[in-house]
């Protein structure tokens, strides 16, 4: 929504750092003549290039990374690279998305042609009697032990599609607002006719099943679900969740909109009249969809941008000057639209008072006839009536709509009587525009690592009645949620290089050029980019490279199918091989069944991608001969050699995997809950990535994000392996081993010890906390020195505003809505380019040493840090995000940051006014009580142009 902050991304990417603290014991000998005088510099990088060197031998014996690589070199006949046509690529790519988006869409049509034709049926009954499955009563029980009103036996069964959640298939459940009756008359009605949904539903999902939630939002406030599922209110009792406020039925039943919400804070709106205008023009604010552009004007009071924020600040004093107000909201409106930063389509003034003393004429005479381009929404707040006739006329005149509001629980009903309005052109048009949000936050379905990225494909159904064409009457929306991993399963990560561009940690809308960004040494330089038909989006990807193999598939498909098979071998789960959804009888095929079947060439039906297909094949064999490697190991592993190398496993590009177990491993790895370290729709496993953002032939060691800090955590070793010798080479794979963390500390004591030195002491004994894990971030921008006594690391330290995308989550089930915010954060700084460095820090007049070396061949540094200084003042550094407060001066900051908005693209259709609608229906008697003179004055003053 425009009128929310205008967040800018900082440029930070993860990066996971192992930081190896030494703390020095009191046998110190002094060094005449060093910078630090305590810490000798030519011993520290003794000691990391002897431990540095210790581990990567032990990394590259038990990954087996130099066979791979010479597995990979022995095939270099077979494989050519070559530069990737990004155009056709792109189209490609476009097209498959493209029919993806289509069957979504056919889904949507169904559900709006069964509704449309059973509302046409059904014959409105204000004593319509009618129990249906409610979804917060569902399976509830009385006292007495039997079910409630609108409750009932409701079958549920988990299902692993909805993330285990229990849901019932055949079904779809009702949820009504907490502030609406649930047996209202106009609700019964038409959750009746909308039960001819439910058939339509079932079908849906038989012919896609990789559909999730469908439903139906009714303009009556009701939200039918389908599959069935059980909705829980919060600690209060309330579930706030109203479906039309959800960006998916704004876009779907209004046209972008510009509105100036103009509020009287004159004197008389004092007490409860101006509690209820907060909350009206709150919900106001929750009615703008992502299309939509607003801004608040209080009378007698200042402009006020990020209004939501700052609605109790509003006081009411003074005289309200609406004829000033009004004057202004038309010119507001008028520069947005000759300028074009608006929404080049409907415009509206909601004006939330109470009372005009005038009906201002005279106004709409000099900016708004004869054409009434603007609407006017009037809100009279309390309960007076005195001067209802003169905004009812205000209404009437300017084609919008009148309602009084005079208590709080009268404010949601009542605001949204003006999406009624704004849908009446497109209904009478009969224009069943197909939507398509922009990604946002659903809490509903989490994949382990917290809510997941959604769009919504949205349609709009409409009251096909003759009688009642004229009214434009919008019955809702329907709507089916399409998760973002849904959309990149069309997409061949094996196509792109995991180690050119590194993506920001969290985003949803945002514009291209935010999604990723530059880097000194990889600047993004080529986009090919194709517009998809149909839903506004356009796919951009970047010029990468890509290898040929030339050996047929009938070869390797003899070679490479037994190794496929081995049981230490996986494909990644969600990764498209076949497309196994399309036929009934290929759906409960896994990948590799269905990789067989369509090898055998007795399933024509089978869609496969071909060239897939091949690569996995071909990595199946390259990489087979580990299999023996790492079990001849196994076999010659001495009782005390290497005991804490746990794991050995390795990735290829094409998505397979192989695991081998050394021992059994404390903790699993790379299981299906393991989102960062397993192939997945979005991405590389976060061990690939690293390791192929490293140079060729280092290894990167991490911890994983899931494992604490105690003595069973573990220590991650990975290393790239490249397709060929040129530089330019695309990675074939990565491969590592999972070593304990215990085991990795005494490596280090062992290769220390190695070292002869004479001057400087050093003992497993004198240390505080050993060898210590950060996971940390890199910010290319400017630096400063920072120390953390109490972890006793030190590294250059940024701490710089990173705003959080807006978040806006969807509230099924009583879930809270995120907000935008600015946050702040330290952050470690790997900066590649220095091999060493030393300093002093003064802490409270002690002077601490330290000195930090590079190890060799690896992203590790070693950190030694003298122990003569008490620093247990100074707190400890933690990644934990702390928000900005804006207060006072830092307040216009907020408001510069909001004038200042990318272009972007409108949506194809607009539908400001019909011809042939009524706009009297405006909300009440007409009280076109002005005296003729009057009104004919004014019709001779619009002649006149302004």
């Amino acid at each position: 929504m425009h009128g929310d902050l205008n967040l800018i991304f900082s440029r930070v990417w993860s990066v996971c750092l192992l930081l190896v603290w030494i703390c020095l014991g009191t046998r110190i000998i002094g060094v005449v003549g060093s910078h630090q005088g305590s810490i000798p510099l030519h011993v520290v990088k003794l000691w990391a290039s002897a431990f540095g060197g210790e581990i990567k031998s032990i990394s590259a014996k038990y990954s087996g990374s130099q066979l791979l690589q010479k597995k990979y070199k022995e095939f270099e006949q077979a494989v050519r690279v070559q530069e990737i046509d990004g155009l056709r690529l792109v189209k490609k790519l476009a097209e498959n998305m493209e029919e993806m988006f289509h069957k979504k869409s056919e889904a949507m049509k169904r559900l709006v042609e069964a509704a449309e034709e059973a509302h046409l049926q059904h014959e409105e009954d204000p004593d319509l009697q009618y129990e249906y499955f409610n979804a917060v009563l569902i399976n509830e029980i009385d006292e007495e032990g039997n079910s409630v009103e609108l409750g009932g036996d409701f079958l549920l069964q988990p299902n692993d599609h909805f993330n285990n959640l229990s849901v019932n298939l055949s079904l779809s459940v009702v949820q009504v607002p907490t502030n609406m009756y649930n047996k209202d008359s106009a609700i019964v009605n038409g959750v009746y006719w909308s039960e001819a949904l439910n058939k339509v539903f079932v079908d849906n999902f038989e012919r896609d099943p990789s559909l999730i939630w469908q439903y139906f939002g009714s303009a009556k406030g009701f939200f039918r679900q389908y599959p069935g599922i059980k909705w829980r209110p919060d600690e209060h009792g309330v579930i706030a969740f109203d479906c039309r406020n959800r960006k998916w039925y704004i876009q779907a039943a209004t046209s972008p909109k510009d509105v100036v919400i103009l509020v009287d804070v004159s004197g008389s709106m004092k007490g409860l009249r101006l509690t209820i205008a907060r909350q009206t023009v709150s919900s106001i604010l929750d009615t703008l969809g992502d299309d939509d552009f607003f801004n608040v004007i209080a009378v007698s009071h200042a402009c006020v941008f990020h209004f939501r924020m700052n609605l109790d600040k509003l006081f009411a004093k003074g005289i309200g000057m609406l004829d000033v107000g009004l004057t202004e909201a038309f010119e507001v409106l008028y520069d947005f639209n000759q300028t074009g930063r608006g929404s080049a389509c409907s415009q509206a003034i909601m004006l939330v008072t109470d009372g005009a003393v005038d009906t201002y004429d005279a106004v709409f005479a000099k900016y708004n006839w004869p054409d009434r381009k603007v609407r006017i929404f009037p809100y009279l707040i309390g309960r007076e009536s005195a001067f209802a006739d003169n905004l009812k006329w205000m209404a009437c005149a300017n084609k919008g709509y009148f309602t009084q509001i005079s208590t709080l629980a009268d404010v949601q009903e009542n605001v949204m009587e003006y999406l009624h309005v704004l849908s009446r052109p497109k209904v009478i048009d009969q224009e069943h525009d197909t939507v398509w949000t922009e990604a946002y936050v659903d809490s509903t379905l989490e994949d382990g690592q917290g809510p997941i990225l959604m769009t919504t494909v949205a349609m709009p159904v409409f009251s096909t009645k003759n009688e009642t064409r004229n009214r434009g009457i919008l019955l809702g929306v329907v709507g089916t949620d399409v998760p973002v991993s849904e959309l990149l399963k069309t997409i061949p990560k094996y196509k792109y290089e995991e180690n050119k561009k590194r993506r920001k940690p969290n985003y949803s809308s945002v514009d291209l050029s935010e999604v990723e960004w530059e880097d000194k040494d990889d600047i993004v330089s080529h986009f090919y980019y194709h517009y998809i038909s149909g839903n506004g989006i356009e796919l951009n990807v970047l010029k990468l490279l890509n290898f040929l193999i030339f050996m047929s598939l009938e070869y390797l498909s003899v070679l490479g199918l037994h190794d496929l098979e081995h049981p230490d071998v996986q494909l990644a789960d969600e990764w498209t091989y076949c497309n196994t959804d399309e036929h009934p009888e290929h759906r409960y095929l896994s990948q590799i069944d269905a990789i067989k079947l369509y090898l055998s060439g007795r399933e024509p039906h089978l869609k496969c991608d071909k060239e897939l297909i091949q690569e996995v094949l071909f990595d199946a064999v390259v990489t087979a001969p580990l299999e023996a490697y790492w079990t001849n190991l196994v076999l010659n592993k001495s009782e005390n050699s290497d005991k804490g190398v746990e794991i050995a496993y390795l990735g290829t590009r094409t998505g397979l995997s192989r695991i081998n177990l050394f021992v059994v491993p404390d903790q699993d790895f790379l299981t299906a809950e393991d989102k960062e370290g397993v192939f997945n729709a979005d991405h590389f496993p976060l061990w690939y990535k690293r390791a192929a953002e490293q140079v060729p032939g280092t290894f990167v060691y991490s911890l994983p994000f899931n494992t604490g800090n105690d003595n069973k955590s573990v220590v991650l070793a990975s290393t790239a392996i490249q397709l060929l010798d040129e530089r330019e080479s695309p990675i074939a794979a990565a491969v590592g081993i999972q070593m304990k963390l215990e085991f990795f500390q005494r490596k280090f004591w062992t290769a220390s010890r190695q070292v002869n030195t004479h001057t400087l002491g050093c003992n497993h004994s004198s240390t505080r906390n050993g060898i210590h894990m950060m996971k940390g971030f890199r910010v290319s921008l400017e630096k400063y020195v920072f120390i953390s006594t109490k972890q006793s690391l030190v590294f250059s330290l940024l701490s710089t505003p990173k705003p959080l995308p807006p978040l806006s989550i969807a509230q099924r089930g009583g879930r809270t809505m995120l907000v935008p915010c600015d946050t702040e954060y330290p952050a470690f700084i790997s900066e590649r380019t220095i091999k060493e460095t030393t300093g002093n820090i003064d802490c409270e007049g002690c002077i601490k040493s330290f000195v930090i070396q590079q190890i060799p061949s690896s992203n590790l540094f070693m950190v030694v840090v003298d122990n003569k200084c008490d620093c247990s003042a100074a707190g400890p550094i933690t990644m934990e995000p702390i928000e900005i407060m804006y207060i006072l001066f830092t307040e216009s900051l907020k408001c510069e940051r909001l004038k200042f908005q990318k272009d972007r693209r409108r949506p194809d259709s607009c539908h400001p006014f019909h011809p042939e609608e009524n706009s009297m229906e405006c909300g009440g008697a007409l009280g076109l009580y002005p005296s003729l003179t009057t009104t004919l004055l004014c019709l001779m003053l619009a002649l006149f142009p302004r």
